[in-house]
This record gives structure tokens, sequence and C-alpha cells, in this order.
């Protein structure tokens, strides 16, 4: 008398999980990095020049560079971490919160200044550590 609708509903159910949609090799801070150190080529080029044509692409180009950095960073920390590596390294939220800050208006995206960049790169190699750690697990 089971009709194939009632067999469903009793069957029992199998759990599975899955670290990320894609394997995980499409993931990688370096991209980050890349676009951090350009950021900082950019930020050198535009103090060694006078050119105002010359400076304003720089500069618009630092500020896409930007917007690149906190996009490979915000795709790591939604798509690549998850829960398990938050509750063994709780310092991740705020790493990438504070990398994608100096990215942005108030740090390398709306500023000359190398230092900022130099703190962007900084925080890009922690969280890079910590990426490394949880690939050997």
């Amino acid at each position: 008398m089971f009709s194939r609708l009632t067999r469903k509903l009793v069957a029992p159910t199998i759990e599975v999980s899955a670290h990320c949609d894609l394997p995980c090799g499409v993931y990688d801070p370096a991209q980050a990095r890349i676009e951090a150190e350009s950021i900082k080529a950019v930020i050198a080029k535009v103090a060694d020049s006078d050119d105002p044509d010359f400076r304003t692409r720089a500069v618009l180009i630092k500020e896409q560079r930007s917007e690149l950095v906190k996009h490979h960073l915000w795709v790591l920390w939604t798509d690549y971490f998850k829960p398990p590596h938050f509750e063994k390294y709780p310092q991740l939220h705020t790493l990438v919160n504070e990398a994608t800050k100096l990215a942005g208006a108030a740090g390398t995206k709306g500023t000359l200044d190398a230092a900022v960049a130099d703190q962007l790169l900084a925080k890009i190699d922690e969280i890079a550590e910590i990426f490394w750690e949880t690939k050997k697990a």
C-alpha cells in the first residue's frame, strides 16, 4: 500500500557536505596580492611623474586595482573560508575586514601613500598564511 510518495517520505536521508562548489584549486590569495603589488608600483610611478595626464591615468588604474583586491578577498571570505576555518582562526574575519578597508576609499583606493600599500600587502600575507594552513588540512 506504500505509494512512491510515502516511501520517499520515510526513506532514510543521507547527509553530505562539500567544501566548495568547484575544486578548491580555483581559490588563491595570490590574486589579491598581485593586484596589491601593482597598486604599490603605480604609487611609485605617480610619485616619479609630473605629467598630469599620466598621473590621472595612474590613479584610475590604482583605484581599479584596489577594487580587484577587495573582490578577490571577498571571494575567499565568502566562497572559500567556511565555519571550521573561522573557528580555528577567529582573527580571520577581522583580517579580511581590515584588508578590504585598506583597499577601500580610506586605503589604497583613496591615497597615494606607499605605506598604506605595504600595510595592505602585509594583511594579504596574513590571510594567505591562514589560507595555506587550511589547504594542508
